[in-house]
């Protein structure tokens, strides 16, 4: 299986859409993330990428919550609204929105991987494949 981590083509509006949000949230680097999992720091790594996306490959010890539900479901992998959060996507736009959401909804530990899990995977950074 071939992993693609090109950039994608989205519409300025989206881009825009993504640039406000992270006006409002906390990115994070891959390397961030690896000295986290390195220095037994206790967060909750969320891959909001659709079903078939972390079906495909995912971060070891991430969990699955899309998009579209992570609002609504996002109780049933925090305990408390203060635990830590890192959420990636693909390219690091989608977790960016969620984590804007979540932050309006109270989360106030809410991170989002810059670069998303392309460029986790374009620095060699491990995954686990289908």
């Amino acid at each position: 299986m071939s992993i693609n981590t090109k950039t994608l083509n989205h519409a300025l509006e989206f881009d825009a859409l993504c640039d406000d949000a992270k006006s409002r949230i906390q990115e994070v680097s891959i390397d961030d993330v690896r000295a986290m999992q390195s220095g037994g720091v206790l967060f909750c790594l969320i891959d909001v990428r659709d079903k078939d996306e972390f079906d495909q490959y995912h971060i070891e010890k991430s969990e699955f919550l899309s998009k579209g539900w992570a609002e609504a479901k996002i109780h049933t992998l925090v305990e408390s609204k203060d635990d830590k959060i890192v959420l990636y996507c693909g390219g690091g736009n989608r977790s960016a929105l969620v984590a804007d959401n979540l932050q309006k909804m109270g989360y106030s530990n809410v991170l989002s991987m810059a670069g998303g899990i392309k460029a986790w995977v374009n620095a060699g950074n491990p995954i686990l494949k289908a």
